[in-house]
């Protein structure tokens, strides 16, 4: 009789996600010590000494977290979110400015930002939700309660104003309401509203910037008094249709309620999005479609990111021979543009090595997702590894060009103790999840 030994789950620990995660984090001091070398060879930033300290204080968390018993987080998850609205708050009527947004707490040199810790305590508390009324998740009220507990940290993230982060919540939701069993009509309707909004928001831009003649159409995302009404009307059209739906059960009727309602509700959000949009925000978008808009302004990151990942070809130009980083061409190089770094210097190959482990760490997040027996531990998991896809994805994608400048870090390489402690957190809760995931739970 042969005996198979499960090296990746012995002694109930996954040892290839915390592996990967490892390397991950090793690559990423080396580049951000590489990020703080000038031109002449020397080191001009100490930054990679502190994510020495945050990566080894990262894994005591993940380390003790992981031993722990996941379930009790049930007990605290609404004091959890409750206490995290509140600090929410206070960082956005009392924080430190950093880059433009009040999103720090802290004194001097010292400081966390809060809302990275909110995203995994959303998560926690949303999964508690869930839970709670898994018999009635395929309702549209607990599909709009979900929304509502994600919007409050989402909205008050905003107001910082804080676009990166808040965007973050989004795709966390529509992970944890798939995977939690709610209807799909729901997940499509609102992310076509959110799709929606965000081309709402950006076509009077395009039109603005980009446009050969705008012409009238400017008018209909501009004139306050041309938008209520359009907005009205579709509001109108809207009940309508719904009211034939109510009476007729007709199919068609259904759809059409929902083309008109998300067209209202989208162009309607749209007028507020631009309000909210602080200028250097907006610049964003606009480089986004045409980075020779502003090159030598908001439109240098995109061209110097892109410069710089091509730069690097098939093998990249070698540790610390990069041009664009060590002559400080490019901006947040340790945080938002990392990837750039490592591109210019190991080039295509080396990213591959990246993207290998990345996809090491969220298969085997999905394993913990389908081999949870409680619905509790793989709502959790599903928050977390939604949330460091995404962070992956936006990431890269900003620095190829073929994403907006969010702000938004690389998870595991960039520089940055709160979005890391808070990752490395999440990790811990998921092996937890892992290592009771065979248990009988009620």
């Amino acid at each position: 009789m042969k005996i198979k030994i499960n090296m990746s789950s012995i002694f109930g620990f996954d040892f290839v996600l915390y592996l990967a995660i490892q390397f991950l984090m090793v690559i990423g001091i080396f580049f951000i010590y590489s990020s703080g070398v000038n031109s002449n060879g020397v080191i001009v930033s100490d930054e990679y000494i502190k994510q020495i300290i945050w990566v080894v204080t990262g894994n005591i968390i993940l380390l003790v977290v992981s031993f722990m018993d996941y379930r009790i987080i049930k007990n605290f998850a609404f004091w959890l979110y409750l206490g995290m609205l509140v600090i929410l708050l206070l960082t956005a009527s009392f924080g430190k400015v950093v880059n433009g947004s009040k999103s720090w707490l802290g004194y001097g040199s010292l400081g966390i930002q809060p809302s990275e810790l909110s995203k995994l305590i959303t998560i926690i508390f949303l999964s508690f939700y869930l839970e709670s009324n898994r018999k009635y998740i395929q309702t549209f009220r607990v599909f709009c309660t979900g929304l509502l507990i994600i919007g409050l940290p989402m909205g008050l993230i905003l107001i910082q104003p804080d676009l990166g982060t808040a965007i973050v919540f989004a795709p966390v939701f529509l992970v944890m309401m798939f995977i939690a069993g709610a209807r799909p009509r729901y997940l499509i309707m609102l992310s076509a509203a959110g799709l929606l909004t965000i081309l709402f928001s950006m076509l009077p831009y395009y039109l603005m910037f980009m446009a050969d003649s705008p012409g009238n159409a400017l008018i209909l995302f501009t004139e306050q008094s041309l938008m209520t009404v359009i907005t009205i009307t579709l509001g109108v059209i809207s009940i309508i249709t719904l009211i034939g739906y109510l009476f007729t059960q007709k199919g068609y009727f259904f759809y059409l309620t929902s083309f008109f309602s998300i067209t209202a509700v989208s162009y309607f959000l749209s007028f507020f999005a631009r309000k909210v949009l602080k200028e250097y925000q907006v610049m964003r978008l606009i480089v986004f479609l045409d980075p020779q808009v502003d090159p030598r302004g908001s439109g240098w990151n995109i061209i110097q990111s892109v410069t710089a990942v091509g730069s690097g070809g098939a093998f990249g130009k070698g540790y610390l021979k990069g041009t664009q980083s060590h002559y400080r061409y490019l901006p947040e190089q340790s945080t938002d543009f990392i990837f750039s770094i490592i591109s210019e210097e190991i080039g295509f190959f080396g990213n591959l090595l990246i993207i290998v482990l990345y996809m090491l760490i969220f298969w085997r997040c999905i394993n913990i997702i389908l081999k949870s027996q409680d619905l509790f531990g793989s709502l959790i998991a599903a928050g977390i590894v939604g949330m460091i896809f995404f962070h992956f994805m936006i990431n890269i994608g900003m620095a190829i060009g073929i994403m907006p400048i969010t702000g938004i870090p690389l998870i595991f390489l960039s520089y940055g103790g709160s979005s890391l402690w808070t990752t490395m957190l999440g990790i811990g809760i998921l092996l937890s999840v892992y290592h009771r995931r065979y248990k009988n739970v009620n």
